[in-house]
């Protein structure tokens, strides 16, 4: 076995702590990845806490993960050592599927196997990127541009897909006008990615001190959804709405800004369910949509993209002791717009 360093939850009710753990030897297909960067998601709290699903302890967090090769299986074909490499959310799927068989692993109808807090397809817990090493088979694990920061580069592989996909399966564009919901670590990268796709941006926002922010970004326009007025204006406006917010609001009003066949795209993960009244959607003949994050080849589709276009993540990088202030900082909005661990600091 592997031995492993890195920052776990005991249980729901403790605060990440030093752990010294196990990962399975290399094999065959495997690829072992020196963990450089991690991000850190708002899921990653969501989930130390037990927030929507009864977790799997001692938990590791983490599913953004940077670093360089280490060591490959003797049948991996397509990385090397000393390779830069990223891994997402998920580890495995079953590989047979429609699903997978279509690029699409992230919907395996067996169920992927998720980074951490989830266990592998023999039983035995995974660990996430809040450590110092990890092994992954080759299928899931992604080569990384040494054109951009890669530090930067760590939450592409969570908040970057996650709204790359959506803009791409519903193929937003020039002569498209998005509006992205909420300026958070997801909704700064649909800002991103709406502006390098040749869209017409507009962040909507109940902040109006994000405004120069927003501009800073690339957003062609701002709406602070909490003045009538500006709300008014720019009713029967937008062709998508990418809802970044896991925060409980009013989804009905925001279907009332969608043009005639406009869809409303979530994201986000609000703790409960909203409600969505049929007349908002009969009138206009919207839609409201969902999307996870991508596939692997559309995750490495994106991450040639960002070093096309030199599209990253903006951060704070934080020493892994502080992880808890991170945390609390998160809740209060208080970060622009992710923060990421180095891992140097285990």
């Amino acid at each position: 076995m592997i031995q492993a360093k890195g920052y776990a939850a005991q249980s729901p009710t403790e605060d990440l702590a030093p752990w010294d753990f196990e990962r399975r030897e290399v094999g065959p297909h495997d690829v072992q990845i020196e963990i450089l960067y991690c991000g850190v998601c708002h899921s990653d709290l969501h989930q130390i806490k037990n927030d929507w699903f009864p977790g799997v302890f001692p938990m590791v967090p983490g599913h953004e993960i940077v670093g360089r090769i280490v060591k490959v299986g003797d049948h991996v074909k397509n990385f090397k050592v000393d390779e830069l490499a990223g891994v997402g959310c998920m580890v495995d799927s079953c590989q047979e599927c429609e699903n997978c068989k279509n690029d699409l692993e992230q919907y395996c109808l067996e169920g992927n196997t998720q980074t951490y807090n989830n266990l592998d397809r023999s039983g035995v817990p995974t660990y996430g990127g809040y450590s110092n090493n990890v092994v992954v088979r080759e299928e899931f694990v992604l080569h990384v541009s040494d054109k951009l920061d890669l530090a930067a580069t760590a939450p592409l592989l969570c908040a970057g897909i996650t709204t790359y996909s959506p803009l791409r399966h519903w193929k937003v564009g020039k002569g498209h006008k998005l509006a992205i919901l909420g300026l958070g670590g997801l909704g700064h990268m649909g800002v991103k990615w709406g502006v390098a796709f040749g869209a017409d941006v507009t962040v909507l926002s109940t902040s109006p001190s994000k405004e120069a922010a927003a501009k800073e970004l690339g957003a062609h326009h701002f709406v602070v959804t909490s003045d009538p007025a500006q709300l008014e204006a720019v009713k029967g406006s937008f062709d998508f709405i990418l809802d970044t917010v896991s925060a409980p609001h009013d989804m009905n009003m925001y279907l009332s800004l969608l043009k005639t066949n406009g869809t409303h795209i979530c994201v986000g993960v609000p703790p409960k369910p909203m409600e969505v009244a049929a007349f908002a959607l009969l009138g206009g003949r919207k839609s409201v949509a969902g999307s996870g994050i991508g596939g692997i080849k559309e995750t490495q589709e994106m991450l040639d993209f960002a070093a096309e276009h030199n599209i990253v993540s903006d951060i704070e990088l934080i020493n892994i002791k502080d992880i808890s202030t991170a945390y609390e900082r998160m809740l209060r909005g208080d970060v622009r717009y992710r923060f990421v661990i180095d891992n140097a600091t285990l």
